[in-house]
């Protein structure tokens, strides 16, 4: 393992895994591994973003399947306040539905739990670098998904061209504030925007409108 640079602050960490042994075991790998420091470990989303604010982290690492707000849920949250946080699945789960729904809510990546702890270690340091690690499964089946894709033969939703560009930013990260900014307008003309967006798509956040710009190449 490289050295780090001498007075080089470690790459703070938050960890949301409700089983207690597995969370102290990452917590455990982090603390050991040179330029990385847990900045905290929670057993919920809700716990962990009652701290996000005081919590001066780099990334997250967070399961999917977690009491209350699960992980894809909380990964959109922190997506749309957090922009330039980067997060990393790392679950049991390696369904279409879950794999496709996380990186669309914005994951920077996607572990299955069986990762080796070097391999963790490997894919933390990849996505600091601009990577986006996926565990071998998951990066085919990902492949796989997006051969399969086809967009309607007639996808109309009546979107007007500001809708589109508003969807379109949604897709590429943005968040509200951003893309007011980006747009001219105001958090509550995005907020309009948003309403007849997700009525006219027939969604109800967020994420499943990502999703289905994407699946339905809307934008």
């Amino acid at each position: 393992m490289l050295e780090p640079a001498k007075n080089v602050m470690p790459v703070r960490i938050i960890l949301i895994e409700d089983e207690r042994e597995l969370r102290d075991g990452l917590r455990a790998l982090i603390e050991l591994t040179r330029g990385l420091s847990c900045a905290g470990s929670f057993r919920s989303f809700e716990e962990a973003l009652r701290s996000m604010d005081s919590v001066d982290a780099r990334l997250v690492l967070t399961d999917i399947g977690l009491p209350g707000i699960d992980g894809i849920e909380g990964t959109s949250i922190l997506r749309q306040n957090f922009p330039d946080l980067l997060i990393v699945v790392l679950t049991v789960h390696d369904e279409d539905d879950k794999v496709f729904r996380a990186l669309c809510a914005g994951a920077n990546g996607y572990l299955l739990k069986d990762t080796p702890p070097a391999k963790i270690i490997e894919a933390i340091n990849d996505v600091l670098a601009g990577g986006a690690p996926m565990s071998p499964g998951v990066a085919r089946r990902v492949v796989d998904l997006f051969r399969t894709f086809r967009p309607p033969d007639h996808a109309n939703y009546r979107l007007t061209d500001r809708e589109i560009r508003v969807l379109k930013m949604l897709v590429e990260g943005h968040h509200y504030k951003t893309a007011a900014a980006e747009l001219g307008i105001t958090t509550s003309t995005v907020s309009f925007h948003l309403k007849n967006i997700y009525e006219k798509l027939l969604v109800h956040s967020k994420t499943e409108a990502v999703a289905k710009a994407l699946r339905e190449r809307l934008v």
